[in-house]
């Protein structure tokens, strides 16, 4: 029976099995090895970290942890898990069983690309950005593309426009323009390709959308938010509330509507929240708020002192 079990080995989950590891609890750590930032060259706006590599933070994190006895990592996929009347018991893909007294949540999201455009997974994160917050900087002054057509994707041309670049385009891939955005885009200048887009190409700072009539943009990069799912069924199948994004809800101490359940990342946000952060230094913090409080409540429950 281990104190925690943290599912996902991302930011937040390893930072939560870091602060449970240095409090002496028995965790085990579980990661697919299937992060949602591999694409990326760089992370950012993480103090001391900004511009290094999200696979190189890992590597660190995991090797950090070999310095706790107590703290064991696995390469394993998680396919279920059941309460217990003790905790949670937890079903591995090569038919292992353990048990925790809590769980961490911290499996990520996963960002759905339109399949109809050829080549867009190839250059996602390298090319193609999904977040101004994280790429803005690289891309100013650059000729950007916007590809969407919902009303969130469309904005984030205001955005970029605002921020970073005089020459954007939006392209919402055979849909009209949202009736909400037609005059702000309009207003700032920003011009409009309603054909569909075929396919993507090129490399980066170099992109090329093709579009259905043969025509070709060409770009320096392109921004395309993408509709996101949840990476593991855990929580759903646990019962967990979720938030119509498809986020688990999660109180400010990042406890999940089942107890002993917390989550953490981008997998879960405030009700409060009308997004989830996908910045790394805020999934680190999360997996470090929900070991302290889960480690209270350990706490408290061996002192006898309640839940």
């Amino acid at each position: 029976m281990y104190d925690v079990i943290v599912v996902g080995g991302g930011p937040a989950g390893l930072n939560a099995a870091l602060v449970s590891g240095r409090q002496r609890r028995r965790v085990l750590l579980l990661d697919s090895g299937r992060p949602r930032n591999a694409p990326a060259a760089q992370m950012h706006m993480f103090l001391s970290r900004d511009g290094f590599p999200p696979a190189e933070l890992r590597r660190i994190g995991r090797e950090q942890l070999t310095a706790y006895p107590n703290v064991t990592v696995r390469e394993a996929t998680v396919t279920a898990a059941a309460p217990e009347p003790q905790g949670f018991t937890l079903t591995l893909a090569d038919g292992t069983v353990e048990r925790t007294r809590k769980l961490v949540l911290a499996t990520g999201q996963v960002d759905v690309l339109d399949e109809q455009v050829e080549g867009l997974s190839a250059l996602f994160g390298r090319g193609v950005y999904h977040c101004p917050f994280c790429h803005g900087w690289e891309t100013s002054g650059m000729s950007l593309a916007v590809l969407g057509h919902e009303l969130p994707q469309v904005m984030q041309a205001l955005y970029v426009a605002d921020r970073f670049s005089e020459d954007v385009i939006v392209c919402t891939n055979g849909h009209p323009v949202p009736e909400q955005a037609a005059g702000r885009l309009a207003e700032a200048g920003i011009a409009v390709e309603e054909t569909a887009v075929t396919r993507v190409e090129g490399e980066e700072g170099a992109v090329r959308l093709v579009l259905a009539d043969g025509r070709v943009l060409e770009r320096q990069g392109v921004y395309h938010r993408a509709p996101t799912r949840q990476h593991s069924p855990l929580a759903e199948r646990l019962g967990c509330a979720v938030l119509p994004d498809g986020c688990v809800r999660v109180d400010e101490f990042q406890r999940t509507s089942v107890p002993g359940v917390y989550a953490a990342g981008d997998t879960a946000r405030l009700e409060a929240l009308p997004d989830a952060l996908t910045f790394v230094i805020t999934g680190a913090a999360d997996g470090a708020r929900a070991a302290v409080w889960l480690d209270q409540e350990l706490f408290r429950e061996d002192a006898g002192l309640g839940g």
